[in-house]
């Protein structure tokens, strides 16, 4: 059977699932799902394989038919289809910084309790979550269904709160989303006063998070525009003794901005990788002068390192008047010095690499260039006058509440021997930090802690893993009143070990963590 076109893999994957095309009644593939909450008829298993697949409509299942789609679903239990993971399970695993769009967990328990919740539960759920309650939940859930409580926590851990609300237009992600928003109403586009009347609304709401941030009452909230992500954390967050900004990707234009207003920051990877090329140099000269010493021949003989394009370069030219040909060697001017001095900073523009981190007070700096930044708003395209979008996991002022879309599905899957039951629940929207960690919480009482997860990482946000602490600093304040569970708060704490890479799998076996990055 063919898959989905190419304009069903360009489609919106958090557009309503009640408006698909009605075009697919005689697609082999027959459903064996139930979305959470809503219509109990749902999609075909095979269709949450792929992100961004297109809905079809519901259809009654032919068992002759039904054994032979849902053999799709043994890779998921192949050992080849999935990643190797470590070897060594821990308790917990690394905070994972990056904006997850999808993920898809799977267990051999059914995730029934997860659907259809009543009006009272998913209102006690909003309840907790505006009230930062804590829900402590037995390490093993006999009757998940039963369980109010559990289901309650379900709905709490799939809020966040966003700015601006415009429901006709996917807001996350930004980079790269302008075939998406092409065509959509978008009336201020040609309009400046309605831009500038969104723009100031907008500073208001971005103000409102910067303030919470500094009062320790908001652990962190990102900032996503057209170009660029930017991800504020509170002190106390990733190991920093300080309030961080952390900004991917950047190019020489937007941080040569940033210095004329006087923003101090550091370039983390280039750093790191500066480091590791001057220590890799100097084992490297030790080792061959050791082996010129043994074996008779010179240190010249050895060779010396290649010069680092790295090294400072003060452009003085003392040397050329020590041979007396100052004058006949035509000297770089200071342009192309100081081009040279940033060459490698250009050569990352665009890239993870190019990710600018923003420590103390800077931080408040940059919020004031954020708001008069030209650059933050699009001036031609699909996205041109749109604010950038702001995604926070507590309330803030001129936020609105937005829950992600949550379903499960289940089919049987051919094994060796037979068929077993596959039972699985996808989860779509921009998944925060903490959100993730919040629904391992739930699902691994749920679930009798056996489950696994694949992950679908929004690549730009994946370079927020690099760490924000001097090796030396490693100091944790404590945020009580910031609306995140107390286990959530240890694991966002800790020093981020990830670098450029995400968490692409996470596997919870006898409640003990896995996961492949």
């Amino acid at each position: 059977p063919r898959g989905p076109s190419a304009a069903a893999r360009r489609r919106n994957p958090f557009s309503s699932l009640d408006n698909a095309p009605q075009r697919a009644a005689a697609a082999p593939h027959p459903p064996a799902a139930a979305p959470a909450g809503g219509d109990p008829s749902a999609a075909p298993f095979w269709q949450f394989l792929e992100s961004g697949c297109e809905e079809k409509p519901p259809r009654r299942a032919e068992p002759a038919e039904r054994s032979d789609i849902l053999t799709l679903s043994k890779d998921l239990h192949s050992p080849l289809a999935v990643p190797k993971v470590p070897s060594s399970p821990r308790q917990e695993f690394p905070a994972d910084w990056s904006i997850k769009t999808r993920v898809l967990f799977m267990s051999s328990q059914p995730f029934t309790w997860a659907e259809h919740l009543k009006a009272q539960e998913e209102a006690q759920g909003f309840a907790q979550h505006c009230r930062a309650a804590e829900t402590t939940l037995p390490q093993s859930v006999q009757e998940p269904r039963l369980c109010s409580e559990l289901r309650c926590a379900f709905q709490q851990s799939l809020v966040y709160w966003l700015h601006p609300s415009l429901p006709w237009l996917p807001l996350f992600p930004r980079i790269g989303a302008d075939r998406r928003i092409a065509g959509k109403a978008c009336p201020w586009a040609q309009d400046e006063a309605l831009q500038h009347v969104l723009m100031s609304d907008w500073s208001v709401s971005f103000t409102s998070l910067y303030n919470l941030l500094r009062a320790r009452l908001c652990p962190y909230f990102y900032v996503c525009s057209a170009q660029f992500s930017v991800l504020f954390r509170a002190a106390g967050l990733a190991g920093s003794d300080v309030p961080t900004a952390a900004i991917a990707p950047t190019t020489r234009g937007l941080r040569e901005a940033m210095r004329s207003e006087g923003i101090e920051f550091s370039l983390p990877f280039l750093e790191e990788s500066r480091t590791r090329k001057q220590k890799n140099s100097e084992e490297s000269l030790e080792t061959e002068t050791a082996d010129g010493l043994g074996g008779g021949s010179s240190v010249e003989d050895a060779g010396e390192p290649a010069p680092s394009d790295d090294d400072d370069d003060d452009g003085s030219f003392s040397w050329l008047e020590e041979m007396g040909v100052q004058d006949k060697v035509k000297k770089p001017d200071t342009i192309s010095i100081q081009l040279r001095k940033e060459k490698h900073e250009v050569q990352v523009d665009h890239r993870p690499e190019s990710l600018v981190l923003v420590r103390g007070s800077n931080t408040f700096t940059l919020l004031n260039f954020l708001i008069s930044c030209r650059s933050l708003v699009a001036m031609a395209g699909p996205q041109a006058g749109l604010p950038p979008t702001l995604l926070s996991p507590v309330a803030f002022r001129g936020g609105t509440m937005q829950t992600l879309k949550a379903r499960s599905i289940s089919g049987r899957a051919r094994v060796q021997g037979g068929f077993e039951d596959v039972f699985s629940l996808e989860v779509l929207g921009p998944i925060l930090p903490h959100t993730l960690h919040a629904l391992t919480l739930v699902l691994g009482p749920a679930q009798r802690g056996a489950f696994r997860a694949l992950l679908s990482p929004h690549e730009p946000s994946a370079a927020f893993n690099s760490s924000t602490a001097p090796p030396q600093e490693a100091v944790r304040h404590d945020l009580p009143a910031c609306g995140l569970h107390p286990k959530t708060l240890d694991q966002l704490s800790q020093c981020p070990t990830l670098g450029k890479s995400s968490i692409r799998l996470l596997e919870m076996k006898d409640y003990a963590y896995t996961w492949k990055a």
